[in-house]
Protein backbone atom coordinates (compact mmCIF):
# COMPACT_ATOMS: atom_id res chain seq x y z
CA UNK A 1 0.00 0.00 0.00
CA UNK A 2 1.36 3.44 -0.97
CA UNK A 3 1.93 6.22 1.52
CA UNK A 4 -0.95 8.31 0.08
CA UNK A 5 -3.26 5.30 0.18
CA UNK A 6 -2.43 4.83 3.86
CA UNK A 7 -3.01 8.54 4.57
CA UNK A 8 -6.40 8.43 2.83
CA UNK A 9 -7.39 5.27 4.71
CA UNK A 10 -6.40 6.80 8.07
CA UNK A 11 -8.11 10.10 7.27
CA UNK A 12 -11.29 8.19 6.37
CA UNK A 13 -11.24 6.63 9.85
CA UNK A 14 -10.97 10.07 11.47
CA UNK A 15 -7.23 10.28 12.01
CA UNK A 16 -6.61 14.00 12.40
CA UNK A 17 -2.86 13.70 11.87
CA UNK A 18 -3.38 11.96 8.52
CA UNK A 19 -5.89 14.62 7.44
CA UNK A 20 -3.51 17.44 8.43
CA UNK A 21 -0.72 15.84 6.45
CA UNK A 22 -2.90 15.59 3.33
CA UNK A 23 -3.94 19.23 3.68
CA UNK A 24 -0.35 20.38 4.28
CA UNK A 25 0.87 18.43 1.27
CA UNK A 26 -1.78 19.62 -1.22
CA UNK A 27 -3.09 22.99 0.04
CA UNK A 28 -0.66 24.92 -2.18
CA UNK A 29 -1.92 23.05 -5.24
CA UNK A 30 -5.59 23.67 -4.35
CA UNK A 31 -4.92 27.34 -3.62
CA UNK A 32 -2.89 27.87 -6.81
CA UNK A 33 -5.59 26.19 -8.90
CA UNK A 34 -8.27 28.49 -7.49
CA UNK A 35 -6.14 31.62 -7.89
CA UNK A 36 -5.23 30.61 -11.46
CA UNK A 37 -8.88 31.32 -12.30
CA UNK A 38 -8.37 34.96 -11.23
CA UNK A 39 -10.69 34.62 -8.26
CA UNK A 40 -10.55 37.11 -5.43
CA UNK A 41 -8.82 36.02 -2.24
CA UNK A 42 -12.18 35.37 -0.54
CA UNK A 43 -13.58 33.43 -3.50
CA UNK A 44 -10.39 31.36 -3.76
CA UNK A 45 -10.66 30.58 -0.05
CA UNK A 46 -14.27 29.44 -0.62
CA UNK A 47 -13.17 27.24 -3.49
CA UNK A 48 -10.38 25.72 -1.39
CA UNK A 49 -12.77 25.04 1.47
CA UNK A 50 -15.32 23.44 -0.86
CA UNK A 51 -12.57 21.34 -2.47
CA UNK A 52 -11.54 19.97 0.93
CA UNK A 53 -15.18 19.31 1.76
CA UNK A 54 -15.55 17.32 -1.47
CA UNK A 55 -12.52 15.26 -0.47
CA UNK A 56 -14.04 14.54 2.94
CA UNK A 57 -17.26 13.44 1.23
CA UNK A 58 -15.31 11.16 -1.13
CA UNK A 59 -12.43 9.87 1.01
CA UNK A 60 -13.60 6.27 0.75
CA UNK A 61 -14.18 6.52 -3.02
CA UNK A 62 -10.70 7.58 -4.16
CA UNK A 63 -9.60 4.58 -6.26
CA UNK A 64 -6.17 5.81 -7.25
CA UNK A 65 -4.58 7.47 -4.17
CA UNK A 66 -1.39 8.27 -6.08
CA UNK A 67 -3.50 10.56 -8.28
CA UNK A 68 -4.93 12.50 -5.33
CA UNK A 69 -3.19 15.71 -6.47
CA UNK A 70 -4.85 15.49 -9.88
CA UNK A 71 -8.22 14.75 -8.24
CA UNK A 72 -7.88 17.82 -5.97
CA UNK A 73 -6.74 20.06 -8.84
CA UNK A 74 -9.69 18.92 -10.99
CA UNK A 75 -12.11 19.46 -8.12
CA UNK A 76 -10.69 22.93 -7.39
CA UNK A 77 -10.93 23.79 -11.11
CA UNK A 78 -14.56 22.62 -11.29
CA UNK A 79 -15.46 24.56 -8.13
CA UNK A 80 -13.72 27.68 -9.51
CA UNK A 81 -15.66 27.44 -12.76
CA UNK A 82 -18.91 26.89 -10.86
CA UNK A 83 -18.25 30.00 -8.78
CA UNK A 84 -17.44 32.02 -11.91
CA UNK A 85 -20.70 30.88 -13.56
CA UNK A 86 -22.68 31.83 -10.45
CA UNK A 87 -20.95 35.21 -10.32
CA UNK A 88 -21.88 35.90 -13.93
CA UNK A 89 -25.56 35.50 -12.97
CA UNK A 90 -25.37 38.05 -10.17
CA UNK A 91 -26.38 41.58 -11.05
CA UNK A 92 -25.53 44.10 -8.33
CA UNK A 93 -28.14 46.80 -7.89
CA UNK A 94 -28.69 49.90 -5.83
CA UNK A 95 -32.44 49.21 -5.65
CA UNK A 96 -33.13 48.44 -1.98
CA UNK A 97 -36.63 47.07 -2.62
CA UNK A 98 -35.74 44.78 -5.53
CA UNK A 99 -36.26 41.56 -3.60
CA UNK A 100 -39.22 42.71 -1.60
CA UNK A 101 -42.34 40.62 -1.84
CA UNK A 102 -45.43 42.28 -3.35
CA UNK A 103 -47.17 41.90 0.01
CA UNK A 104 -44.47 44.00 1.71
CA UNK A 105 -44.89 46.75 -0.88
CA UNK A 106 -48.68 46.69 -0.43
CA UNK A 107 -48.31 46.76 3.36
CA UNK A 108 -46.00 49.75 3.13
CA UNK A 109 -48.40 51.56 0.79
CA UNK A 110 -51.35 50.91 3.11
CA UNK A 111 -49.41 52.06 6.16
CA UNK A 112 -48.34 55.25 4.39
CA UNK A 113 -51.92 55.92 3.32
CA UNK A 114 -53.23 55.38 6.87
CA UNK A 115 -50.49 57.64 8.26
CA UNK A 116 -51.31 60.38 5.76
CA UNK A 117 -55.05 60.15 6.43
CA UNK A 118 -54.43 60.40 10.18
CA UNK A 119 -52.18 63.40 9.67
CA UNK A 120 -54.77 65.19 7.53
CA UNK A 121 -57.50 64.47 10.11
CA UNK A 122 -55.26 65.94 12.81
CA UNK A 123 -54.46 68.92 10.54
CA UNK A 124 -58.20 69.57 10.05
CA UNK A 125 -58.57 69.91 13.83
CA UNK A 126 -56.12 72.83 14.02
CA UNK A 127 -57.18 76.47 14.21
CA UNK A 128 -57.50 78.39 10.94
CA UNK A 129 -54.48 80.50 11.91
CA UNK A 130 -52.30 77.37 12.41
CA UNK A 131 -53.50 75.80 9.16
CA UNK A 132 -52.74 78.96 7.20
CA UNK A 133 -49.30 79.36 8.77
CA UNK A 134 -48.28 75.72 8.19
CA UNK A 135 -49.56 75.77 4.59
CA UNK A 136 -47.49 78.86 3.85
CA UNK A 137 -44.36 77.49 5.49
CA UNK A 138 -44.43 74.20 3.53
CA UNK A 139 -45.29 75.67 0.15
CA UNK A 140 -43.10 74.83 -2.84
CA UNK A 141 -41.60 78.33 -2.90
CA UNK A 142 -40.37 78.86 0.62
CA UNK A 143 -41.56 82.35 1.58
CA UNK A 144 -39.51 84.70 3.74
CA UNK A 145 -40.71 85.53 7.22
CA UNK A 146 -41.49 89.05 5.96
CA UNK A 147 -43.83 87.59 3.32
CA UNK A 148 -45.48 85.25 5.85
CA UNK A 149 -45.92 88.10 8.32
CA UNK A 150 -47.48 90.32 5.67
CA UNK A 151 -49.79 87.57 4.38
CA UNK A 152 -51.07 86.62 7.84
CA UNK A 153 -50.83 90.01 9.56
CA UNK A 154 -48.42 88.52 12.09
CA UNK A 155 -45.28 90.06 13.59
CA UNK A 156 -42.11 88.43 12.26
CA UNK A 157 -40.94 87.57 15.79
CA UNK A 158 -44.15 85.61 16.42
CA UNK A 159 -43.89 83.33 13.37
CA UNK A 160 -41.31 80.86 14.77
CA UNK A 161 -42.94 80.41 18.21
CA UNK A 162 -46.41 80.15 16.62
CA UNK A 163 -45.15 77.55 14.16
CA UNK A 164 -43.70 75.50 17.05
CA UNK A 165 -47.01 75.66 18.97
CA UNK A 166 -48.98 74.65 15.86
CA UNK A 167 -46.69 71.68 15.13
CA UNK A 168 -46.93 70.58 18.78
CA UNK A 169 -50.74 70.67 18.57
CA UNK A 170 -50.57 68.69 15.33
CA UNK A 171 -48.28 66.06 16.89
CA UNK A 172 -50.42 65.70 20.02
CA UNK A 173 -53.59 65.45 17.99
CA UNK A 174 -52.11 62.85 15.63
CA UNK A 175 -50.77 60.79 18.56
CA UNK A 176 -54.12 60.97 20.40
CA UNK A 177 -56.00 59.86 17.28
CA UNK A 178 -53.55 57.00 16.79
CA UNK A 179 -53.97 55.90 20.39
CA UNK A 180 -57.77 55.86 19.97
CA UNK A 181 -57.62 53.46 17.01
Amino acid sequence: MSYLAELLRLAATGDEHAWDEIVDRFSGLVWATARAHRLSRDDAADVAQTTWLRLVENLDRIREPERLGAWLATTARNESLRLIRLGARERPTDEPDLFESPAEAVDRTLLARERDQGLWRAFAGLSERCKALLRLLVSDREPSYEEVGAALGMPIGAIGPTRIRCLDKLRRSAVLREMQT
